[in-house]
């Protein structure tokens, strides 16, 4: 079902040392979301949104969007810009050279490695209780979801105004913590998918903000119209007139 086990056998010492190395630091928080799954109503209202929430960041795709959008608007262009950025130098660190590289397998994989790990027992059969969610199974290091949520987060913290902003990094953090619950990662996981994300997030920021200084403040009038043009009120001023 996930595969040859002659392959997953060629990951054995890549899934026991994070076992060795992460091990009880893991199991500790996949059993407490574990716990939280069996707590009667709440369980189940945390199982409908932890499962929902999951898949918004699918791909990115949210993120992307909502980077998108503020792109129409001068405000928060210059948030939109380094999301799409940051969520760039997340791509290219996560899915295209950690996870290829390390290829660790999923909690719920991890059975085939270790069949004997009691840990790897509880791990299929809570993954087994949230759905099985589907993921490709040898690439759990780091989480992309997390990753491409902190890498577009963090510049919207950083830029916007520190009132509202601390809620990117909330709903970055959830979207982590979604990962866990439905146990297609490991905490060590979403660990590295904050750190890898949030050095993408910056990156994206001192880049946009090099393009900014660069190319926006030359005398150059198609990007300025960019920079300085509200594409929303545009529209709306072209339906008034």
């Amino acid at each position: 079902m996930y595969g040859d086990y002659e392959l997953l056998s060629k990951h054995f010492e890549v899934a026991e040392w994070f076992t060795d190395v992460f091990g009880t630091f893991d199991f500790k928080i996949l059993e407490f979301y574990n716990t939280l799954h069996e707590t009667g109503i709440i369980g189940k209202i945390l199982d409908v949104f932890f499962t929902v929430y999951t898949h918004l960041g699918d791909e990115g795709i949210i993120f992307i969007l909502l980077g998108l959008i503020f792109l129409f608007f001068r405000k928060t262009r210059k948030s939109g810009f380094g999301m799409l950025f940051g969520m760039l130098f997340g791509l290219f660190f996560t899915n295209i050279f950690l996870k290829e590289l390390i290829e660790r397998p999923r909690p719920f994989i991890l059975l085939e490695c270790l069949p004997d790990n009691e840990s790897a027992i509880l791990f299929r059969e809570w993954w087994i209780e949230m759905g099985e969610v589907e993921a490709s199974f040898l690439r759990s290091f780091p989480s992309g979801h997390t990753t491409s949520a902190f890498a577009a987060m963090v510049p919207l913290f950083l830029i916007e105004n520190k009132k509202y902003s601390w809620t990117a990094l909330i709903a970055a953090l959830l979207m982590g913590a979604s990962r866990n619950y439905v146990m297609v990662h490991y905490p060590s996981d979403v660990l590295g998918g904050i750190i890898i994300g949030a050095i993408a997030g910056i990156l994206g920021l001192i880049v946009i903000n090099l393009l900014y200084k660069k190319v926006f403040i030359k005398d150059n009038k198609f990007c300025n119209a960019i920079r300085e043009g509200d594409f929303i009120e545009t529209i709306r001023n072209k339906k008034k007139a």
